[in-house]
């Protein structure tokens, strides 16, 4: 399994990676052979050589070799050989994500230039742009940068193998951080091989479906391996770097604008197992979690801070703490920072059970009454804080006590901000059924839009409610007044911020906006005598119907006084969130990216007319496909006056793991989405605007690729089971790896299907469709109508403009991920021969004709010519997925041919997970 080609030329700096991946590769092969015998190994390896000459060479022989390979092979033995290359694939992440940690490292060694992505630089790059301290300060005063975490119902790794696999990368980065000795080394070595073979030993797939709950304890690791930890040291090396560059920033906080998000437990859109019950539960854990550190913490700094006050200084308020707390032991008589911790440690013992009936890590000294907020908490730390800085011990204030008060700032009681969504056609049937029981309406579902403007607008003028106690109400009806009613607990439990926004999903009209205002007023988050809303209403555009729509929607909102009114309490703010997924599956990427760019444009002048602030949520997923790619080049390719301080985006399955299981690679992940957020509103004007012949252009190329997408996926009779016999998407909807069906109805057609299940599905034949088709298509027909200037256009908008050139990125990056190759043995999977050969040629074609399309433009010779990182990334791991895809293939064949063994079962969700992993962005 250590095998990487030795005529490759490796640049010296990545030497340490060539070397980390042939040990674990050695290490795992090792492993196997002791585990699972010689012939097991051996097999392993000649499967690797031969998927290696296909893939090279497209070579016909190979082909048939494999086949014959996968034939005669067991099921079991076929598990096996799947476990075998699906963690290779996870352990050569790991290698890569500590060459990161490495080179990174490096760079601060050498004391070299910020790099771009690092706030060093974003700062760096403001003041040389003439950005005052005044503008910097209000960007951060209010500034929001918010990655969101979201369930994925084809994540499919246990916290057991995340663990390990974490310990493994704890091991690499100390043989990087420390000098062994020999014996040392070897112990070290020694840890890497029980690590490899615990992960070897423990079972990858769960054996029963995954419960809301459990994708709510799954989120909740990350904040234990990285975020918790780790946003503190983003603020504090911050904070730093400000006040190394300007003096002034020295006794100042940055406001804590980088914070979390979750859809985890929230989000029911779809999803009938996110109940009330849920809700409450996951913010329980939530907030458990948050508190838990906290305590742990504070136990810490009572440790550290056994000053005494006959050689330090104490301030009359830190005293009064000390004189506050149950700690009365003679002998911290005079250790007044440890008993002030004491009693801030008592008190909040007090609130963890209070809020959530949850027992201290350590006891607490004694008793003391519980927090009423978190910002009160914050408050008896701020005053321990002043206390040493006014009394020589800044260093002390600026350890952990520093990290702990931030922590606090960021985390609350709360945790996360836990997001509501619900479909828009669940609202109206809510609202009528209330409007009916209440005698106000007996048809409103029949009523056109402006009767139900009308309608809504008088209710939320009138502050009582429709609901009544003493009525019985359809199962949907109390499950969704349940949940708000949850919510509306949460604000009085955890805080505002526990709760602080409904996304409304499917959105297309003012009433849609309008209905989760009646039910927000129902429970209290929406007051109509104090003009307050406590909660952030957000639609969520998603088709590309939806995206050309939404300029006017908002704007006739806007014109409403009965929400204009409202938009005070949420500081002059209206989130509008934009869905990826579902338009590029409605469009084709070209026309959704597109579309997508138009539609910020649109929101920009509707809310600057209205003078109202834009904070834009970007529905983004793992892949291409879904809005994926580089956060940091996209965040800076929006269109101008779209990103005004304020982000929201999500973050998704296997991408969560690849960006945040390591907590140095977690941070510099956090730390670019800050950075790019701080450029893209401070900087705008530094980028040039699109010129307008590029926007034609744009509009030219989008309506080609429409026509050619809709053509294939809407428009060819037959694609839809080419598309379900071609890939693993009947395969994906059985397994227990998320709580979330596969479609959003039983109909089943593509228009149906999550975009995710669409997606993934490509990803995994390694055909990648929903990132690139379209695209060249596009360009050949606008190029035919202008055969002198056509390209010269093109290269030039690639190079001036952002947006195109983060678009080309993208798709460069897909075609690179795609394997026509591979994709052609799964295609062999469709029992209709006419069928199979007459679509698998338009792919390929199009295939080809969007990578020469992609090179032209860039005038690269390869695809990634101009990303070697990702190339050699490829060139690392690629050898090592496409025997999963060949076992998969056969094993899809057996299964659909009526094979029940188990073990064919198992080796398609282990096959699953490997490809998934070594693609890294798939879903």
């Amino acid at each position: 399994m250590e095998h990487l080609d030795p005529r490759e030329d490796v640049p010296e700096k990545d030497v340490p990676l060539r070397y980390d991946i042939r040990l674990l590769g050695r290490i795992l092969g090792d492993t196997v052979r002791n585990q699972e015998g010689e012939k097991v190994f051996e097999l392993v390896e000649r499967i690797r050589r031969t998927a290696v000459r296909f893939h090279r060479d497209a070579d016909e022989a190979a082909r048939q070799e494999l086949q014959a390979i996968m034939s005669s092979l067991p099921a079991d033995r076929a598990d096996r050989i799947i476990r075998a290359f699906g963690y290779f694939s996870h352990l050569a992440n790991l290698a890569e994500d500590q060459h990161h940690i490495r080179r990174t490292r490096a760079y601060a060694m050498a004391n070299a230039a910020p790099r771009p992505g690092t706030m060093a630089y974003a700062l760096g790059h403001a003041r040389a742009s003439g950005v005052t301290q005044a503008r910097l300060q209000a960007f951060f005063a209010r500034a929001l940068c918010c990655p969101v975490l979201t369930a994925h119902p084809t994540e499919v790794r246990r916290k057991s193998s995340i663990d390990r696999e974490m310990e493994i990368a704890r091991l690499l980065d100390e043989r990087d951080r420390i000098q062994f000795t020999p014996e040392e080394l070897a112990a070290n070595r020694k840890a890497l091989r029980r690590a490899v073979l615990t992960l070897w030993q423990t079972s990858v797939l769960r054996t029963t479906r995954l419960r809301v709950i459990d994708e709510v304890a799954n989120g909740l690791a990350y904040y234990d391996h990285t975020f918790l930890r780790e946003l503190p040291i983003f603020y504090a090396e911050l904070e730093d770097d400000l006040g190394t560059m300007e003096p002034a920033w020295q006794d100042l906080q940055v406001p804590s604008f980088l914070r979390m998000g979750s859809w985890i437990g929230g989000d029911r859109d779809g999803n009938p197992f996110v109940t009330a019950e849920v809700l409450r539960q996951a913010l329980a854990m939530q907030s458990e979690r948050a508190i838990r550190f906290h305590l742990d913490e504070l136990h810490r700094l009572g440790g550290e801070l056994s000053l005494d006050e006959r050689i330090v200084g104490v301030s009359k308020a830190a005293r009064a703490l000390a004189e506050q707390s149950p700690d009365r032991a003679p002998e911290r008589r005079d250790e007044p920072y440890r008993r002030a911790i004491a009693g801030i440690y008592a008190r909040l013992a007090a609130t963890a059970w209070a809020l959530d009936r949850l027992e201290p890590p350590h006891p607490a000294i004694g008793q003391a009454p519980p927090y009423a907020s978190a910002e009160a908490l914050r408050a008896d730390l701020d005053v321990i804080h002043e206390s040493l800085m006014a009394n020589g011990s800044a260093p002390l204030a600026r350890g952990r006590l520093r990290q702990l008060r931030r922590a606090i700032d960021v985390f609350g009681f709360h945790l996360a901000s836990l997001d509501l969504r619900q479909n828009a056609d669940v609202h109206e049937r809510v609202i009528a059924e209330l409007l009916e029981t209440a005698g106000v309406s007996a048809n409103y579902r029949t009523l056109p839009e402006a009767d139900r403007v009308r309608l809504l607008a008088a209710e939320l003028r009138n502050a009582r409610p429709l609901a009544s106690l003493h009525l019985a109400y359809s199962e949907e009806t109390a499950s969704e007044l349940a949940m708000l009613r949850v919510a509306a607990d949460a604000h009085r439990r955890y805080g505002a911020a526990a709760v602080p926004n409904y996304v409304i999903s499917k959105a297309d009209g003012v009433s849609d906006l309008l209905e989760v205002a009646v039910l927000l007023k129902e429970v209290g988050l929406l007051r109509p005598r104090e003009d307050r809303l406590d909660v952030n209403i957000v639609p969520l555009f998603e088709t590309i119907a939806d995206l050309q729509r939404c300029g006017p929607i908002m704007d006739a909102l806007f014109g409403l006084p009965e929400y204009r009114r409202l938009l005070p309490s949420r500081s002059g703010l209206q989130e509008v969130m934009l869905g990826y997924s579902d338009s590029n599956k409605d469009g084709g990427y070209l026309t959704s990216t597109w579309e997508l760019y138009k539609a910020e444009v649109a929101l920009v002048d509707t809310f600057a007319r209205h003078g109202i602030g834009l904070s834009l949520f970007h529905g983004r997923g793992g892949s291409v496909g879904r809005g994926g790619g580089p956060s940091y080049e996209a965040i800076l390719a929006q269109p101008p006056g779209a990103v005004q301080g304020s982000i929201r985006i999500t973050e998704q399955g296997e991408v969560i793991g690849g960006k945040y299981s390591n907590a140095e690679v977690g941070r510099r992940n956090l730390e670019a989405l800050a950075a790019a957020t701080l450029e893209a509103t401070l900087l705008e004007g530094a980028q040039p605007a699109a010129r307008p012949e590029y926007l034609e252009v744009m509009e030219a190329l989008s309506a080609h690729a429409y026509r050619a997408y809709r053509d294939l996926v809407y428009g060819t009779e037959g694609f839809e089971r080419y598309f379900r016999q071609s890939t693993v998407l009947g395969e994906i909807a059985n397994l227990n790896i998320g709580s979330r069906p596969a479609s959003r109805s039983k109909l089943g057609g593509i228009e149906d299907l999550r975009a995710i299940p669409w997606v993934f599905s490509w990803a995994q034949c390694r055909l990648m469709l929903p990132g690139w088709y379209g695209f060249g298509a596009a360009v050949r027909a606008w190029t035919a109508g202008r055969p002198a200037d056509g390209m010269a256009t093109l290269q030039a908008m690639y190079r001036d403009w952002p947006f195109f050139r983060t678009m080309l990125s993208n798709t460069d990056m897909v075609l690179a991920k795609s394997d026509i190759a591979i994709a052609s043995r799964y295609a062999e999977l469709v029992d209709d021969a006419a069928l199979r050969t007459a679509i698998f040629a338009r792919l390929r074609a199009e295939w080809q004709e969007a990578i020469d399309a992609v090179l032209a433009i860039t005038q690269q010779q390869t695809l990634l010519e101009s990303n070697p990182l990702l190339a050699r990334s490829i060139r690392n791991r690629f050898p090592y997925i496409d025997p999963l895809n060949h076992v998969q293939i056969e094993l899809l064949r057996r299964h659909r041919a009526g094979d029940a063994d188990p073990a064919v079962i198992q080796g398609i969700h282990l096959s699953i997970n490997g490809i998934a992993a070594g693609l890294r962005n798939s879903g």
